[in-house]
């Protein structure tokens, strides 16, 4: 016997396309679904509404479509009381567990609604008290209350004003031919804004920042302040490094343009000299590490989080080797967080992506276009792209944010 539902969602939902998204995600999870209700705005910063009855075989299909609805910022119209089980394995949800979203969230239990902490996708809430929170599954341990099935859940979707001249500025999710004056403007002001809201500024980087000599204009931006936590790989800092030591990246002359000779062993000897220091702390106090991005990071005290993969060389010793450690560290980095800019790389962009709350500004810069749409397809809705050469691009932005700033 088949289950209904109604929902509600609210938002620019025309020229967003997210009604289409909503009725096809219906479809796909075998549901059908009638419309009930739909006020469209007249203006084109009005809010429009609409309720929305959704159907589904039965109720365990029903909860799992009205979970994939609220990744779209759909509600249920009375959402009733959050329902809660214990875990009775380590690192095992109970069945039914609800699958969190990064929209800011809300429960209700006991009648009361509670705040979610740490809004992040595809991990379970825990319930402690009147604390909410969610949890990777590979953190979850016996004992422990996790909300189970869909109901007493509301979720909300930020909103950017149409017209507005603040950070919300791209219309597109992936922007390639808007003037990149104008962009990189645009990301220097919303930089700015969460600077002057006491918040940090996340960079995630690739090691395409040193190999299209951008490294320069990078550890300006660190000295003006404008680099607050630097989350990366091994590759990034190993090529910074390299370049501090030897001036060239990957065996190749930043300067000239050319490989030089024995260049190809200067990566790992730029390794091992780090290696025996014992971290890049260490090789920066003892006047080892005189330059680069890395350096500039210890001697302003930024934070930074470097996770490695099966491909490292070395790797650095400060490199967590423990993927899963690694996510712990990149999370308990994310408080305060006002803005994110990701350049040159896929991997760690959405890795990143996956544990930022939707509330945060994020912007990824890369030359493929298929990184800055792979982020969006992961889940990141709030992430917007600008495909072009990171090297100009930080250029630019060094430009547009620092006062006197010549090129290197």
């Amino acid at each position: 016997m088949s289950v209904s539902e109604s929902v509600e969602v609210t938002g620019h939902l025309m020229d967003s396309g997210i009604l289409s998204r909503i009725l096809d995600d219906i479809r796909e999870y075998d549901g059908d679904y009638v419309i009930d209700r739909f006020d469209v705005g007249h203006e084109a910063s009005d809010i429009s509404r609409a309720m929305i009855v959704v159907t589904a075989d039965d109720d365990e299909s029903l909860q799992r479509l009205l979970m994939r609805l609220q990744t779209r910022g759909v509600n249920q119209v009375d959402p009733g009381e959050a329902s809660v089980s214990v875990a009775d394995l380590d690192g095992v949800f109970p069945d039914g567990f609800y699958s969190t979203t990064n929209l800011a969230t809300k429960i209700r239990l006991g009648g009361k609604w509670l705040d979610v902490e740490n809004p992040e996708m595809d991990c379970g809430l825990i319930v402690d008290g009147e604390r909410v929170y969610t949890l990777p599954m590979s953190d979850v341990k016996v004992g422990m209350n996790v909300v189970t099935g869909a109901s007493g859940i509301k979720v909300t979707s930020p909103v950017i004003e149409k017209g507005s001249d603040s950070f919300g500025f791209m219309d597109s999710d992936v922007s390639s031919e808007k003037p990149q004056a104008v962009l990189v403007r645009q990301v220097a002001d919303g930089m700015r804004e969460a600077k002057a809201a006491g918040k940090y500024v996340l960079w995630v980087g690739g090691p395409g920042v040193v190999h299209t000599g951008a490294a320069p204009a990078m550890v300006e931006l660190v000295n003006a302040g404008y680099v607050d936590i630097l989350f990366a790989g091994n590759a990034l800092a190993t090529h910074d490094i390299e370049s501090s030591l030897y001036g060239t990246s990957l065996g190749v002359d930043l300067a000239m343009g050319r490989g030089v000779e024995h260049g190809h062993e200067h990566h790992i000897r730029a390794l091992n000299t780090i290696r025996k220091q014992g971290s890049i702390k260490a090789a920066v106090d003892n006047g080892v590490l005189t330059g680069g991005i890395m350096h500039a990071l210890v001697k302003h005290e930024k934070r930074f989080v470097l996770v490695g993969s099966v491909r490292d060389d070395g790797p650095l010793p400060d490199v967590y080797t423990d993927v899963i450690e690694g996510q712990r560290a990149m999370r308990a980095e994310l408080n305060d967080v006002g803005f994110c800019l990701m350049v040159a790389t896929m991997l760690h962009s959405v890795a990143t992506g996956n544990i930022l709350p939707a509330s945060i500004p994020l912007v990824c810069v890369d030359i493929n276009p298929a990184t800055v749409t792979k982020l969006a397809d992961r889940g990141s809705s709030q992430a917007k792209g600008i495909v072009t050469d990171v090297g100009l691009f930080l250029e630019q932005l060094a430009l547009e944010l620092i006062p006197g700033y010549r090129r290197g």
